[in-house]
C-alpha cells in the first residue's frame, strides 16, 4: 500500500494532545522551596506512587517549576480558532503544569498518567473521534505506544532516535522552543485554514488596527 503522506495525516485531524517534559519544556525540571502560604493542589497522586518514582514530589515545602514558550501558548489559542482540541497527557504531576493548562484553557488535562495510550483511547470516546482524527507530540518512549496508535504522530526536534523514527513529521524547533507550534502551523496549512486562522487571531486582539487594513 502506498505510504500516506504526513499532510495528508494532519489533514484529518481534530485533536492535537501532547505530552509536556522534553515538548512543552526543554525537559528540564527546576526545584524550588514553595512560596510560604501557598498549597499545592497536585500533591496526592505522587503520594500514592512514591515507591515508584517519577510522578512528581509530594511536598507543601518544594515545587517544581517549568519554563514554556509563548509561540506554544500562541499555538493553542490558533488551534482553537482552527476548529482543533487540544490537552495533555504527562506522567509527570505539577502545579505549574496545572497552572499552566488553565491558562491556556486546554480541553484536556490528564497529569500521572504511565498509560498513556489507555488516556488517549478514553479521550477519543468522549470526544467522538476514531484515531486517524487524532494527533500527538512527543518526545521519549513513553509516548510510542500513541504515537503508534494515532493518525498523526508528531516528535520534537529533540525527541530520542526511536521516537523519530516512528513519527509522521519531526519538528523544526526543540521541545520548549515552539515545537507545539510548529505542529499547530503544519496541521492547520495541511487543512488550508492557517491564514484564516491568522487573520482570526489578529482581528480578536487588534480589530481596530485590522479594520484599518481592510480600507
Amino acid at each position: 500500500m502506498p505510504r500516506i503522506s504526513p499532510a495528508s495525516r494532519a489533514k484529518k485531524i481534530k485533536l492535537l494532545l501532547f505530552d509536556v517534559d522534553g515538548v512543552l519544556t526543554d525537559g528540564k525540571l527546576f526545584i524550588f522551596p514553595a512560596p510560604a502560604g501557598v498549597e499545592q493542589t497536585t500533591l496526592d497522586h505522587p503520594a500514592k506512587r512514591k515507591e515508584q518514582g517519577g510522578f512528581g514530589f509530594a511536598s507543601q515545602t518544594l515545587i517544581e517549576a517549568k519554563g514554556f514558550h509563548a509561540h506554544d501558548g500562541t499555538a493553542i489559542s490558533l488551534a482553537r480558532l482552527g476548529g482543533i482540541k487540544t490537552g495533555l497527557i504527562t506522567k509527570r504531576v505539577s502545579e505549574t503544569v496545572a497552572l499552566r493548562a488553565r491558562d491556556l484553557k486546554l480541553d484536556h488535562v490528564h497529569q500521572g498518567i504511565q498509560d498513556k495510550l489507555t488516556v488517549f483511547e478514553e479521550i477519543l470516546q468522549q470526544e467522538g473521534l476514531n484515531a486517524s482524527e487524532a494527533g500527538f507530540v512527543g518526545d521519549d518512549v513513553i509516548d510510542l505506544p500513541v504515537m503508534r496508535n494515532c493518525g498523526f504522530a508528531v516528535a520534537v526536534a529533540n525527541a530520542r532516535a526511536e521516537v523519530k523514527k516512528d513519527a509522521h513529521y519531526v519538528t523544526p524547533h526543540a521541545g520548549g522552543d515552539g515545537a507545539l507550534r510548529d505542529a499547530v502551523e503544519f496541521i492547520l496549512k495541511a487543512q488550508g485554514k492557517w491564514k484564516q486562522v491568522v487573520s482570526e487571531y489578529i482581528c480578536e486582539r487588534s480589530p481596530v488596527n485590522e479594520n484599518r487594513r481592510g480600507r
